[in-house]
């Protein structure tokens, strides 16, 4: 008898948008593990590039099974570019997509509220809401229309709980969550849930001295439950949760330690 459980994956087809780096590389790796074919986008080729070569030397017995493309979901043509990924996902339409993961992100700054502007209060919104939407609607034409199908999108901890200079973040999160109830609805029977990280230790702190980035990971430690800073591969395990779990929809998936509960 076949194993029940960590079959689930096998041959399914997955695309991680942000998936070069951190938590989504992460969640792409652990989906070729488990057998999915895998296809990691983001803006640059060179990462797109570096990732698939990463993974394919973690998993050299899977190697066929990761692919790679670039989107930019800041772009104006961001729908004819995600056209473009899902073609290239699917070999021009001959197979559906089965999983969408999406914890495409930018490069943002805190900002007081005294320095507040349009721009910047627009600026973010481009990748993190109105790329997820776009991302949403295109997937739709793709994906199997079957419970077993997944969109899983991220956002974080920041809206429940945000700190000073959070102001222009944290609505974003609060949006990406209610965008995945939302969705939910509008996808059935396709599930979608949101991954919320805590502080989660990714790339984005190596431009940290050894040192200053000492202090940081400590501070973050005191800050949960665990004692504990997050990493992308315990990140991972809620997306392959969100993938694998054929009754979990419009959900919020947290990983942060207990940071909400300290």
């Amino acid at each position: 008898m076949p194993p029940k459980y960590v079959n689930k994956l096998q041959g399914k087809r997955v695309v991680v948008i942000g998936g070069t780096s951190g938590i989504g590389f992460a969640a792409a790796e652990a989906s070729v593990e488990y057998g999915a074919t895998v296809v990691v986008a983001s803006s640059k080729q060179e990462k797109v590039d570096n990732a698939v070569a990463r993974i394919r030397k973690s998993c050299p017995d899977a190697r066929d099974l990761i692919r790679g493309k670039t989107v930019d979901l800041g772009a104006e043509n961001v729908e004819e570019q995600l056209i473009a990924l899902f073609d290239f996902a699917t070999e021009d339409g001959k197979h559906k997509l089965d999983h969408i993961v999406d914890t495409a992100g930018d490069s943002f700054r805190m900002s007081p509220l005294q320095e507040v502007t349009r721009e910047k209060i627009t600026a973010p919104l481009k990748v993190r809401l109105t790329g997820t939407l776009m991302m949403a609607k295109v997937a739709m034409k793709y994906l199997n229309l079957s419970p077993a199908s997944s969109f899983t999108t991220t956002s974080g901890v920041s809206d429940a709980k945000p700190v000073q200079g959070w102001t222009l973040m944290a609505p974003i999160g609060a949006a990406k969550k209610g965008l995945a109830r939302a969705l939910a609805n509008d996808m059935k029977p396709i599930r979608v849930n949101c991954v919320c990280p805590g502080a989660v230790k990714t790339e984005l702190f190596d431009h940290f001295g050894a040192e200053r980035l000492e202090q940081i990971i400590e501070m973050y430690k005191a800050k949960t439950l665990t004692n504990t800073i997050g990493t992308p591969e315990d990140l991972a395990e809620c997306y392959l949760c969100s993938m694998k779990n054929n009754f979990m929809t419009g959900v919020e998936i947290y990983a942060d330690g207990g940071y909400l509960l300290s």
